[in-house]
């Protein structure tokens, strides 16, 4: 459990990381877009080799089509559900979470990150050692996410203190998250596990589609489809690794 704790830290450490290089040091719009389209191809690669290629290789399509589903119809409710409670636009670096309630784009941050935690903890239950290219996946990801959502909040006038308490409670839940999932489904059915990984899979296919690549288009301009090329196929050398 401390293991599987640690790698959650590790991966959840970067939202902090990235939220303070917002504050203190604060990139351009064009260059957060390429961040963030670097960070979508890293997930995109972890998405399909480490989470829905493994969820088919435990328990075969129909775990994986039912857990995809399941998680995708989650993300999006739960998505639909804080936008309409002062949430959207919390992951924009252009300043629009200026109305947000703070409720609201903690629970955003959760809903986002605690999925991609709990695929790190899930990735050490075959006993061989942490997944490093879900490590990878999440720490490369969640970077350009909490830079540019620091940015934006502080564009918004939302005080540095705050910013930097989110995203440390959000580093927090996602410690927790890998821990949770580690211990929650250590002896579980193959079918379950499978489940959980396509669940997990499907929530951040939705996050992607839904956060990350539309801005990173709109900012990093067509370069952008070059860069998610470069992390996913990063991603994809780092997987053959382990």
């Amino acid at each position: 459990m401390l293991e599987a704790a640690f790698w959650g830290f590790v991966g959840g450490a970067s939202l902090l990381i990235g939220a303070v290089v917002g504050l203190v040091a604060p990139f351009s719009q064009r260059v957060i877009g390429l961040i963030m389209g670097f960070g979508a191809g890293v997930l995109i690669s972890a998405v399909a080799f480490e989470l829905a290629r493994e969820a088919f290789d435990r328990s075969g399509a129909g775990a994986v089509t039912l857990g995809m589903a399941a998680g995708a119809l989650a993300f999006f409710a739960g998505d639909w559900w804080i936008d309409h409670r002062g949430g959207d636009g919390r992951k924009r670096s252009g300043g629009q979470q200026a109305g947000a309630a703070g409720m609201a784009l903690v629970l955003g941050a959760l809903l986002d990150g605690i999925p991609e935690s709990a695929a790190i903890g899930i990735s050490l239950l075959e006993g061989e050692g942490v997944g490093i290219a879900v490590v990878a996946a999440v720490f490369l990801s969640n970077f350009p996410e909490a830079l540019g959502a620091a940015v934006g909040l502080r564009k918004a006038g939302r005080p540095p203190g705050y910013i930097l308490r989110l995203w440390g409670a959000v580093t927090i839940a996602s410690t927790l998250a890998a821990a949770i999932g580690f211990v929650a489904l250590d002896g579980a059915a193959d079918s379950t596990i499978a489940f959980i990984q396509a669940f997990a899979a499907g929530a951040i296919l939705v996050m992607l589609a839904d956060t990350m690549m539309p801005e990173a288009f709109e900012e990093g301009g067509s370069v952008v489809g070059l860069v998610t090329t470069a992390g996913f196929v990063l991603a994809f050398l780092l997987s053959t690794l382990e």
